[in-house]
């Protein structure tokens, strides 16, 4: 908004934010379009920013009849995908441009905290993970991992509980501790279903995959799907699940050192999504590529290993990339600084350099 005054110090800025109780008053699409209506200047350009829109019932027939008037220009957030759903997309029009907001990325991380680009600072992100109010708090494990788990418990109880009145939540937390104990393994929903049955938790495969799909549309997860490199097509069962922020995942099942690997991949996964990359698993017969990511009608291929000290590890993840027969640009990232020679024209990047895009 200080952007809007400095380049239309005329400009009529209208806000409301739902989380404030100032705004409690404005409980339908009736509410809200009359106070934008009260408050528009009929001289200025007006800007309207909405706050956690989707506490508003019927919003969408506000956004509607707002959008009319070609003197408002209209932005709306939310923390949910309830803004993303068929039937509002529908009622809108095309009207409307979507941008999601992910977590901070590695070098916004590093901006949020006034800190510098050292292996410390990653570790920090690493474990954290990239809500920006983590900048007015001490990074320490008690203060950061309660906070999150503060906001972890809104996210289950506001957004999926209470949204799809979810009955058997028991279940539902023990799916999200599984998850987060096998981030970037792939599973179908029955694989899952007969885990926990082996755990004396007996729930079907469909409703498994119910429950999965709420913490995906509550953003809490990303569900991954694999792609045939050979067929060019998807698969329609078994994906990868990684988290949207690593700091909630790290604060319900810990922050160990056998689970960096898994961690260093889904660091990898949101750095890509961020840069709004399309991104699936590879699968090349009975080889697995960890990352095809596409934008723009180009691809780059990304395998992930902790560490490449071992010759059975530089063998196969350089090896699943040289069976790829298309020249797209290929890569393996690592935790292991190194500067030197290709291995066939495939590069070896370490963490911080990808995150930084000096790649």
């Amino acid at each position: 908004m200080a952007i809007i005054k400095e380049k239309d110090s005329e400009s009529n800025i209208i806000y409301i934010n739902k989380e404030d109780l100032a705004f409690r008053a404005i409980k339908n699409a009736s509410d809200l379009n009359n106070y934008v209506l009260e408050n528009l200047s009929e001289t200025e350009k007006n800007y309207v920013f909405i706050d956690e829109i989707q506490e508003i019932e019927h919003f969408e027939d506000a956004l509607r009849s707002l959008l009319l008037n070609n003197s408002i220009d209209l932005y709306c957030t939310g923390s949910n995908a309830e803004l993303l759903s068929g039937d509002i997309a529908g009622r809108l029009s095309g009207r409307f441009i979507e941008i999601q907001v992910y977590s901070l990325t590695y070098t916004e991380f590093l901006t949020f905290q006034q800190i510098g680009d050292t292996d410390e600072s990653l570790q920090k992100y690493m474990k954290y993970g990239g809500l920006p109010y983590l900048k007015h708090i001490a990074l320490e494990d008690n203060v950061v991992f309660e906070y999150l788990k503060n906001i972890y418990s809104t996210i289950v109880f506001r957004d999926i509980i209470n949204r799809y009145a979810v009955r058997n939540t028991p279940f539902l937390e023990q799916l999200i501790f599984f998850l987060a104990s096998n981030i970037g393994s792939i599973f179908s929903a029955k694989k899952i279903s007969d885990f926990l049955k082996s755990q004396k938790t007996n729930i079907a495969p469909n409703q498994v995959q119910i429950y999965v799909q709420h913490l995906a549309s509550a953003f809490l997860i990303h569900q991954v799907k694999r792609y045939d490199v050979e067929g060019k097509r998807l698969f329609e069962i078994g994906e990868k699940y990684y988290f949207e922020n690593l700091g909630i995942r790290n604060a319900l099942w810990g922050y160990r050192p056998q689970d960096i690997g898994k961690i260093m991949e889904n660091v990898v996964y949101n750095h890509l999504v961020a840069h709004n990359y399309t991104v699936n698993v590879g699968i090349l017969g009975a080889n697995e590529i960890d990352f095809i990511a596409e934008k723009n009608g180009e691809k780059v291929y990304i395998q992930v290993a902790l560490s490449l000290l071992e010759e059975k590890t530089i063998q196969r993840e350089f090896g699943n990339l040289q069976k790829i027969k298309d020249n797209y640009p290929k890569m393996v990232i690592t935790m292991d600084t190194f500067s030197g020679n290709t291995i066939g024209g495939i590069a070896a990047i370490d963490l911080k350099s990808f995150l930084t895009n000096r790649w």
